[in-house]
């Protein structure tokens, strides 16, 4: 009884690739064609020419990676590695910040693109003090200023203790984005900060302001002394949420007076704190 040839043996698809007019054969003998074509241009290049262009080529993908990680990959270890040309750009940078000294200025720890965002994130934020030692950035926030701690023999400005609370809360160990300024007299960086949005990347969409979260909630008021910096906000926006901090301050001390039958006189630091 004689066989039945499927189509799917492997006599059947031997034939079928060794067949001149089948469509594999067609396909191989297509493939081969232009190979060989190909082959022949190149070798009608000359050499000089042909070694001008790989250079060339090699020399574009050398550039280009030095660009991209120069841009995105490159980390500010410390104040010492901010050039001048990074404050005359007034570059903006990401990173963490890991703690907060004071009430007006904090240590960022430098997270470039490449190695701690998605998808390149294979990098992590050190904990300890030790591997954090010469590896942040003092970042001085512009704009503001904040009751000091005690320090150096003086004792805390009042309200310090509270504003200190508050920047804690809101920026420690989070993502912030800054925008590089200036050197100050204590070797700090003075910055605009603003905080990460919560939804769409900061490519897309800048998150708040970190000084005039600040002046809103009254633990700040406005720098006016020389060299302050105000951004595209301006002045005029930094003493108006100032002024209205105040005010409400003010309006609960009042309400307060009047529920307990006391006055403002009465009341302990009121007129001393950045936000009465």
């Amino acid at each position: 009884m004689p066989s039945i040839p499927w189509p799917w043996t492997s006599g059947n698809i031997l034939k079928t690739q060794n067949d001149p007019k089948s469509k594999e054969y067609v396909a191989k003998d297509d493939v081969l064609t232009r190979f060989n074509r190909l082959q022949a241009q190149l070798d009608a290049i000359p050499t000089p020419l042909l070694a001008l262009t790989c250079f060339t080529f090699g020399a574009l993908t050398a550039s280009s990676t030095a660009f991209l990680y120069a841009r995105y990959g490159h980390r500010l270890k410390n104040s010492d590695w901010v050039t001048p040309g990074v404050f005359t750009r007034r570059k903006w940078i990401r990173g963490v910040v890991t703690t907060v000294g004071d009430a007006d200025n904090f240590r960022l720890y430098h997270t470039p693109a490449i190695g701690w965002t998605w998808p390149l994130k294979f990098r992590r934020v050190p904990s300890t003090a030790k591997d954090l030692k010469d590896q942040t950035l003092h970042i001085r926030i512009a704009g503001v200023d904040a009751p000091e701690a005690a320090h150096f023999g003086r004792p805390a400005q009042p309200y310090a203790a509270e504003s200190l609370a508050f920047l804690r809360e809101t920026i420690q160990g989070k993502v912030v984005y800054c925008q590089l300024l200036r050197r100050d007299q204590y070797s700090r960086i003075v910055a605009h900060v603003t905080l990460a949005p919560r939804i769409l990347p900061n490519a897309l969409v800048s998150g708040k302001v970190l000084a005039l979260e600040m002046l809103r909630a009254g633990w700040a008021t406005t720098y006016e002394q020389a060299g302050a910096e105000h951004g595209k906000w301006g002045k005029e926006t930094f003493l108006r949420l100032e002024k209205e901090a105040k005010y409400v301050a003010s309006s609960l001390a009042q309400s307060f007076c009047e529920t307990h039958q006391c006055t403002l006189a009465g009341l302990p630091g009121v007129g001393c704190g950045p936000g009465e």
